[in-house]
């Protein structure tokens, strides 16, 4: 575990090669981008398959970021600003693919009160199954999933993300476990056959 001292010296390292950046430091910028580059590959290939596709959405993510620097405030890390830049852009490409987002109205939706409800998961299911099986759910389920139970995102920061209401997000979450969960069960009994 690290102690709190060497927490704050990373920090503090981190926002002086944060700075540097600003001041289009090249050197600063490799740094950073060498630091984060194989993190953010893989939240990016998470949503879409395609590697070479992944790596351009991180060169954009990274051209976003040192572009914008300045909005950065040193309220979050780094890395946390940074993944929500790859995610966004994530998003964008896929909006742009015309593999469009379904939104649904709030009057079609039911209030989900309890979404942790008997969601439970076998001992023996691996993440890994439970990754692939996500992949094969229908994209309002997929990525309001992926973003929730993968990168951790709760239900305001996912309305944001995805442009839903935060009603939208639970009521998709709610029925995304569901449709997993049967998945799940229906994987374990085809093995037993």
């Amino acid at each position: 575990m690290k102690s709190t001292k060497t927490i704050k010296n990373i920090s503090a390292f981190q926002v002086h090669i944060v700075e540097k950046c600003k001041q289009n430091d090249r050197q600063a910028q490799m740094q950073l981008y060498n630091q984060y580059c194989n993190g953010m590959l893989v939240v990016a290939h998470r949503f879409v398959k395609n590697t070479m596709e992944a790596e351009d959405i991180v060169q954009e993510s990274f051209i976003k970021a040192f572009s914008k620097l300045e909005q950065y405030k040193s309220e979050v890390s780094f890395g946390a600003w940074l993944k929500r830049i790859v995610i966004n852009t994530c998003i964008d490409v896929l909006k742009s693919k015309r593999q469009r987002l379904v939104e649904l109205e709030e009057y079609h939706l039911k209030v989900v009160v309890d979404e942790e409800a008997d969601w439970k998961v076998d001992d023996d299911v691996t993440v890994n199954e439970v990754k692939a099986i996500i992949e094969t759910l229908p994209e309002k389920y997929r990525y309001v999933l992926m973003l929730y139970l993968i990168e951790g995102y709760d239900h305001q920061e996912i309305s944001e993300i995805l442009n839903i209401s935060e009603v939208a997000s639970r009521t998709q979450l709610f029925r995304g476990k569901q449709k997993l969960q049967k998945a799940l069960k229906l994987k374990k009994n085809g093995t037993r056959s």
